[in-house]
């Protein structure tokens, strides 16, 4: 009879705290987990990835401007200092484009180009500011360098390649611009990006408030 009494009390006791632990079970609301810090803000670093685009475009047509004046030198061959707008307009204007040697139309390609650098670079910034947002500079070198040629190689060579003799007839970015060419000036173009982008936006408030 004592051994049931404990029994019954000891139920008696357990009971009221499985309710209890039950109750605080329901009532605990766990946060979703994201990839991303509390303070992550995307508009702000697409606004980062346009300015920093633009840059980057521009270093890497500059190098190329030097190449082509550099290329005669070399190669004993006559070359248009905007040689590379030249190719890059002949995915809308097709092989007309290679006697644009000034005009409207070739400034408008420049532009074009910018315009392009600048969207690849929201792409860049984004995927580091995700990603990895408190990389270190050797970090985000190696990854946008990875990002550049993973670029270089999908428009050349899955997208471009037969997608441009479908709509014009002809391969003239793919044959024209040297392999090297093209992926040293994505290259540099990443490389600016890396250089140039400084890290997670609340790193950076954190740091200036210390």
């Amino acid at each position: 009879m004592i051994e049931v009494a404990k029994t019954d009390e000891t139920r008696t006791r357990v009971a009221p705290v499985r309710r209890w632990s039950d109750d605080l079970a329901d009532n605990i609301e766990i946060p979703p987990q994201t990839w991303q810090d509390a303070g992550y803000d995307a508009f702000h670093y697409a606004n980062v990835g346009v300015l920093l685009g633009i840059v980057g475009g521009c270093t890497s047509l500059v190098m190329n401007v030097i190449g082509s004046v550099l290329w005669p030198a070399i190669s004993g061959e006559a070359q248009h200092p905007l040689r590379l707008i030249q190719i890059y307009l002949t995915f809308p204007l097709g092989e007309s484009a290679l006697m644009l040697n000034s005009g409207m139309l070739l400034a408008l390609g420049c532009i074009l180009y910018l315009a392009t650098g600048m969207l690849y670079g929201v792409g860049f910034v984004l995927a580091m500011s995700y990603l990895f947002p408190n990389a270190r500079l050797r970090e985000r070198l190696a990854t946008c360098s990875i990002l550049a040629l993973l670029v270089w190689a999908i428009n050349f060579y899955l997208l471009i390649s037969w997608l441009q003799p479908l709509l014009l007839g002809g391969r003239w970015i793919v044959e024209l611009i040297p392999w090297w060419v093209g992926a040293v000036t994505h290259l540099v173009f990443g490389l600016t990006i890396a250089t140039l982008y400084q890290g997670h936006k609340s790193s950076s408030l954190n740091a200036a408030s210390d």
